[in-house]
């Protein structure tokens, strides 16, 4: 299981990046075209406006991997420098003679010891797919089955998950065909993707002849060698994920057909699933199951996907069918010794780190699930691992970094692995485990039964647990303590898109991300106390990742912890004296100078803002500030 997938990751950001440049007006017009069939031929007008440039610089800008540089050795940073004006007067040139630089190809080994290749652009070409995302994602969304999870807005591994538990036990779907996909990222057919994207109605000539462009690019190899690409999308480039999903919609489409998607004509009635009405979903598989076609269903994740059947025999025609499909439609082999069918209610199933099967409980048959083998051992032996770094420490605040990393993997465990059925079971199976590492002499006279517990969160989630362990009078976290949580489906009225999708997202918008949670653990501010950084962690989830003063969300790259009373004038590090403030807001609480203060004060709104803003200017004796 790729780290990635441990922590999900709420693109809370974008949907409100988008809506302060203006441009989510033209997303929702994108979506409703798309969805209603229409063509689109002119979208560089789109793509290359000074709205859509701007939103891309603040969407890529917070990206981590901006800060990677490609063949050219630059990242965001010489970026960053140019002016607006001149940064999108670049942008747009790019746009309009489009030839990117090679891609720099990185390996990155696999916990099976394989490599993974990633392939990372240089910054502007990074910049120029950011750009065209933005406009090709509302309109491939409209066209994407409800039952792809992966690299999709509002999406998630739960949602995936939850979905193969309700065809698992609701649906009583008992056979699923497994198939792997032999190198799908380095193997997809650039022509093909270019027509599906034409099927789709993305007719504009000068942006697939860009995109064509941006598929061919060479690639520079570790050891400096050039080579050509004449097929596959690099993994670690922006667009690849929306272009994987567009190929394999196909497929989602065609098992669709085969089932949900057929018209039943049932007295001269039509019914149709899209028409999104509950009772004719049900009148349809009603008549569905009176007929002789075969019931199935698929759930994908990226390249990563199950069939779902209610027998052997349809399970075993459609197996052969699928790998014929593949082949033939879109040039992909299948991996034969990979590749099987499974009797769930004799074999477990894998899954997206997942194992699973039915076991009878009365007259019913229900999912029993657990994390795989493989994510088990790698788990035990990656917390060994920072448990002996722990051990062999080089001081407090090399301490505090690696207790800090501990804690944030055993959250990041919990908050993925915590819908499988049987994960109290496994978790207490890798807590006996690991435990056992933390009972020499070196460990066990750091380890504490008493300590401080400052963050919210963690007083929450591990507050009461017995096994709950202190170093140092910071928490150590207890990888066996763990509450099973039933994964959720997605609503289907959440939508980016839409005006009442984006209402019960915004509802949602003071859950605490976990990925930024997770950051602050693993990234302590160096030379600074534990107190301070486990304060900035409570204080991030006591202000439910907002800025104290304004309210917007915090990324990593923004959060600033503002002392009330400088330490220069006897400020501790203690809870009551911090608060949690965007960077800019920082600069503004501590300006003097007029053109700074002029500067930032367009951050302020309203009078509620502005009192916050001067209390604290008033506890550091300066000037109250006016809108």
């Amino acid at each position: 299981m790729a780290n990635s997938r441990i922590v999900k990751h709420v693109k809370k950001s974008k949907l409100r990046n988008a809506e302060y440049y203006s441009m989510q007006a033209t997303f929702d017009m994108l979506y409703d075209q798309s969805k209603n069939g229409s063509n689109f031929k002119n979208l560089m007008n789109i793509i290359s406006s000074t709205e859509n440039i701007k939103l891309a610089y603040r969407n890529i800008k917070k990206n981590t991997g901006s800060k990677t540089a490609g063949v050219d050795g630059r990242t965001i940073e010489h970026v960053s420098k140019l002016s607006e004006d001149n940064f999108v007067r670049y942008a747009r040139n790019k746009l309009k003679d489009y030839k990117p630089k090679a891609v720099r190809r990185v390996e990155i080994p696999k916990p099976n010891g394989k490599i993974r290749p990633l392939g990372i652009p240089a910054i502007w070409d990074r910049i120029v797919q950011q750009c065209i995302l933005q406009i090709l994602e509302p309109i491939a969304e409209a066209k994407f089955s409800g039952r792809s999870h992966g690299f999709r807005p509002n999406r998630s591994v739960e949602n995936a998950i939850a979905q193969t538990y309700r065809l698992m036990q609701n649906s009583k779907m008992s056979y699923v065909i497994d198939i792997d996909i032999k190198g799908f990222f380095d193997n997809v057919s650039h022509e093909k993707l270019l027509k599906q994207m034409w099927t789709m109605g993305i007719r504009d000539k000068n942006l697939i002849s860009i995109i064509s462009k941006m598929l061919k690019a060479k690639i520079k190899m570790p050891n400096g060698q050039m080579i050509d690409n004449d097929k596959g999308t690099p993994q670690g480039g922006i667009l690849s994920p929306l272009l994987s999903n567009i190929v394999l919609n196909e497929l989602d489409q065609w098992i669709e057909s085969q089932w949900e998607k057929i018209p039943v004509f049932e007295e001269k009635i039509v019914i149709h699933k899209d028409r999104g009405n509950s009772t004719d979903k049900g009148n349809q598989y009603k008549y569905l199951k009176k007929t002789r076609l075969k019931e199935c269903y698929i759930v994908r994740y990226a390249d990563d996907f199950k069939i779902f059947c209610s027998n052997l025999n349809h399970a075993k025609r459609l197996f052969i069918a699928v790998q014929k499909w593949l082949k033939d439609r879109l040039g992909l082999e299948v991996s034969e010794e990979k590749s099987k069918i499974v009797n769930l209610k004799k074999n477990y199933s894998e899954f997206l780190g997942f194992k699973m099967k039915l076991i009878p409980k009365g007259e019913k048959w229900i999912v029993k699930s657990h994390m795989c083998d493989k994510a088990i051992q790698r788990t035990k032996d990656n917390l060994k691992e920072i448990i002996n770094g722990i051990r062999y420490d080089s001081g407090s605040n090399d301490q505090a970094r690696k207790i800090a990393l501990y804690n944030s993997t055993v959250i990041g465990l919990h908050q993925y692995f915590r819908i499988a059925t049987m994960i109290s079971e496994d978790m207490g199976n890798i807590a006996y485990e690991v435990n056992a590492n933390l009972k020499d002499h070196r460990m066990k006279r750091r380890i504490k039964k008493i300590g401080v517990i400052s963050s919210d969160f963690i007083k929450k989630e591990y507050g009461k647990s017995k096994q709950l362990r202190f170093i140092s009078k910071a928490p150590f976290l207890p990888i066996g303590y763990i509450k099973h949580k039933s994964p959720m489906m997605k609503r289907n009225v959440v939508n980016a898109y839409t005006k009442e999708g984006r209402e019960e997202i915004h509802k949602n918008l003071s859950t605490i991300d976990i990925g930024v949670l997770r950051f602050l653990m693993e990234h302590p501010i160096p030379q600074r106390s534990i107190e301070y950084n486990d304060n900035r962690i409570a204080l991030y989830c006591a202000q439910k990742g907002r800025c104290h003063v304004t309210g917007i969300e915090l990324n990593p790259m923004t959060i600033h912890c503002h002392h009330k009373v400088p330490r220069l004038e006897g400020g501790t590090d203690e809870y009551k004296n911090l608060c949690v403030v965007d960077k800019d807001i920082h600069i503004l609480i501590h300006a003097k100078d007029e053109e700074v203060i002029n500067k930032y004060m367009t951050l302020i709104t309203d009078n509620k803002m502005l009192n916050k803003l001067n209390t604290l200017r008033k506890k550091l004796e300066l000037e109250p500030l006016t809108i």
